[in-house]
């Protein structure tokens, strides 16, 4: 699904306080901006919506990210509209939109909005009221109001994206959110659970609550890889970039180490970005007998220019022959040399399959691998 997002960051955030606009101010390191920009860089094109005396800041801020900077309006809905307008010459299918103060969205509560959008023309998060609620006047409590039925609205709100367009253009005035916006127009919104995580900062208060949240945010991902050769004619084989003497050697358009295939796939697979095929195709001429390290190499560098770190890789090589105990420990130190890791977090193992199937007849090895990744 084609997807774009909306960043409003066009406000002056004067209950925040401070000497510059709330989004440009750093929390845990980094500026409110680009963490937000950063929840939201895999989910599609990324438009922010800013102020015009901001623009050589907000380039700061989005160094080494594809991001379009639009002029916003001296309104929440008219800067809305104005990145809504920015994407109409090549309209995606949806469209979330999202406040940049709110730097601490968690993934689940995309992935949610993302999910509702498949059946629903708008989806927003909310998290239910569940405090008492009252009404007052000169400090004093005047009376109460039912508290069923009420949410609690939150960011990203996600449309169909001609029928938010159309909506903003026919909408008079500003409004509360786009949600708001929807409505008027005749839009059902579905409503998605919420996260208490993911809180706006609106005063000073803000601040260290979401650097607390930041400091402590992980993004976990765990991949699986899987990978066959079989045997044909030689005198030694590659293993996990290692060469082993046995009496027949791998076929494959590579160098056929299987070992370092499954880990590529399983890196990649943490990555969501397919297997080696994708990336370097067996129809390409340039591959035949290349070194499998050069595969790897990438997927590592594709995890790390992304943020991530290898946490730990684990390797089970399964096959008859050759024995991998004695060269179990040479393949861990090449391994980790190429990844750019401690040899302690590469695990390289075997097991036979006790001469059933295709390992069990020696017609070949199989590869198994697990690898996890981890953004601070």
């Amino acid at each position: 699904m084609d997807q774009a997002i909306v960043i409003v960051a066009a406000g002056r955030g004067q209950r925040a306080g401070g000497p510059r606009p709330k989004q440009w101010r750093e929390v845990a390191g980094k500026p409110v901006a680009r963490w937000t920009l950063e929840a939201f860089a895999q989910r599609g094109r990324l438009v922010m919506v800013i102020h015009p005396d901001d623009r050589a800041v907000a380039e700061q801020v989005c160094a080494g990210l594809d991001v379009a900077l639009v002029n916003g309006a001296a309104s929440r809905t008219g800067s809305v509209r104005a990145g809504l307008e920015s994407l109409a010459e090549a309209a995606p299918e949806t469209v979330l939109i999202h406040d940049v103060a709110r730097p601490c969205t968690p993934p689940t509560v995309i992935d949610a909005v993302e999910r509702a959008l498949r059946d629903a023309p708008a989806a927003a998060p909310a998290l239910p009221v569940t405090d008492a609620l009252w009404t007052g006047t000169g400090g004093k409590v005047t009376g109460t109001r039912d508290r069923v039925g009420l949410f609690r609205a939150q960011t990203p709100q996600g449309f169909r994206f001609g029928s938010i367009l159309a909506a903003h253009r026919a909408h008079a005035g500003d409004a509360a959110d786009d949600v708001a916006v929807a409505r008027a127009a005749g839009l059902d919104v579905a409503i998605v659970p919420g996260d208490e995580r993911n809180l706006k900062i609106t005063g000073p208060e803000d601040f260290p609550r979401a650097a607390r949240l930041l400091e402590t945010r992980m993004d976990v991902r765990l991949g699986n890889g899987y990978d066959v050769h079989r045997f044909g004619p030689g005198d030694r084989v590659i293993l996990c970039g290692v060469e082993v003497p046995h009496d027949r050697g791998l076929l494959g358009h590579s160098d056929a180490d299987v070992g370092m295939h499954a880990v590529t796939d399983a890196l990649y697979g943490a990555l969501a970005e397919g297997d080696i095929g994708r990336h370097f195709p067996p129809s390409d001429p340039q591959w035949k007998g290349a070194d499998s390290a050069i595969f790897l190499r990438h997927a590592s560098e594709l995890a790390n220019a992304r943020g991530f770190v290898i946490s730990n890789v684990d390797v089970t090589l399964v096959c008859e022959r050759p024995k991998i105990g004695p060269h179990a420990e040479k393949m861990m130190r090449r391994m980790s040399e190429i990844m750019r890791i401690a040899p302690h977090r590469v695990s390289i193992k075997a097991t036979t399959s006790e001469q059933l199937g295709f390992t069990g007849r020696e017609e070949g090895i199989a590869a198994l691998a697990t690898a996890s990744l981890v953004k601070p």
